[in-house]
């Protein structure tokens, strides 16, 4: 009864985390930034968050994935992230994947999809399709989706924003 009980706060958990990343995404979107939002979490807690912020500082990396990262290891003064979930309001894009690789993250749990990024004006499929030769029960670490009711709310705060700057 025990591993249920931890099973459903887990997942509770998860849940309170992933709507926060979908948050941090729209409210990226009023600020300036891109619709995206992540954050990182470790033992139960969140360690930093993060937001795109690729036009508003014209940095192409700076992506809300490698934002969280970047702060969670100065949180935690190290280079590894192993032992932390990230959480992410889409599917990260394989640079962001692959830097997750780089930082040693446990988990990574996403939302939105690469296909609700595309119809927002986000379509990386060409770099999907240069990954997609190895299938994902090959990657090293477990990539989840959780599909939240309200998974396309950044992408419809991006579209609706008339100042936005495509990328």
């Amino acid at each position: 009864m025990t591993t249920h009980t931890q099973e459903t706060s887990s997942q509770e958990l998860e849940r309170a985390w992933m709507a926060e990343a979908i948050r941090l995404a729209t409210h990226s979107v009023t600020n300036g930034g891109g619709p995206f939002g992540a954050l990182i979490a470790k033992n139960g807690e969140i360690v930093a968050t993060g937001n795109n912020q690729v036009t508003a500082t014209l940095d192409p990396v700076a992506h809300a994935e490698v934002s969280a990262m970047r702060a969670a290891c100065k949180q935690l003064d190290t280079f590894s992230l192993e032992g932390c979930v990230l959480i992410t309001s889409c599917e990260p894009c394989p640079m962001c994947l692959s830097s997750a690789l780089w930082a040693r993250v446990d988990r990574i749990v996403y939302s939105a999809d690469r296909n609700d990024a595309a119809v927002a004006g986000f379509d990386d499929r060409k770099f999907y399709d240069l990954f997609e030769k190895k299938p994902a029960s090959m990657w090293p670490m477990l990539v989840e989706q959780l599909d939240l009711p309200n998974r396309t709310a950044p992408f419809d705060a991006w579209l609706a924003k008339s100042d936005r700057i495509d990328y």
